[in-house]
């Protein structure tokens, strides 16, 4: 695996089982939490989040988490994907999309961004967390693509085979984003046999680790920072 070099120029806050990073003047903050959080308690967060940001009482943010095993639904779930619903809990999640898996092994990244200031464009949006996803995996010389008609980050496996790499599912409300990404770092593959995930039968799923590439989760979430400023900070 290749070195990472990121230029860390953030200050640190340790509370807890979180990491607060605050990055010189900018209006935006990084939140890592170590312990894993409930889904629950995540939803309540980015929706109060998400009030702040538009009732101009907090900055922007995005949150890395970890979940414990458990299904999310999207608004396009369809009941007959849930393969096994009595395997990990399942919870309605409001964002777009199917079903997808979350747990350990893999870096949830939660964006709550005030997409009005940013110029007001959705699909733009979802085009800038798909390329944010895709540099952040060539730092560990990964090829991430997208792909017609199918959401989220894939990798081409040779013989005509392609598995997805990453999530994306994300909700606007009053312009203000929340839901995210979620990237396979290293989670239990077979967890994802409980759903056809994205409603997607054709393709698998792969993970860093899978892929031959075994970064930790620290060396990611540093990834995911540099390019996170390489495609939002740019298109400011």
């Amino acid at each position: 695996m290749p070195a990472i070099e990121v230029a860390w120029e953030y200050q640190i806050d340790n509370k807890g089982s979180s990491t607060v990073l605050a990055k010189g003047d900018d209006a935006m903050e990084w939140r890592i939490d170590d312990a894993a959080v409930s889904y629950p308690e995540a939803v309540a967060l980015m929706e109060a989040r998400v009030l702040a940001i538009r009732e101009g009482r907090a900055d922007e943010m995005v949150w890395l988490v970890e979940h414990p095993p458990l299904y999310t639904a999207g608004t396009s779930a369809r009941p007959e994907d849930l393969l096994d619903p009595e395997r990990f809990p399942v919870f309605q999640s409001g964002r777009g999309g199917q079903y997808t898996y979350h747990g350990p092994g893999q870096r949830v990244a939660y964006v709550m961004l005030d997409l009005k200031a940013r110029g007001g464009d959705v699909r733009r949006f979802v085009h800038d967390l798909e390329d944010w996803v895709i540099r952040a995996l060539a730092r560990f010389a990964v090829k991430g693509e997208r792909r017609e008609g199918r959401v989220g980050i894939w990798v081409a496996r040779g013989g005509g085979r392609e598995d997805k790499i990453a999530a994306i599912g994300v909700r606007v409300r009053r312009w203000v984003s929340y839901h995210g990404i979620a990237l396979n770092v290293d989670p239990d593959l077979s967890h994802f046999e409980g759903i056809v995930p994205c409603g997607i039968r054709a393709h698998g799923v792969t993970s860093l680790w899978d892929l031959g590439h075994t970064p930790t989760m620290e060396e990611v979430d540093s990834a995911l920072i540099g390019a996170f400023d390489e495609v939002f900070v740019t298109n400011l």
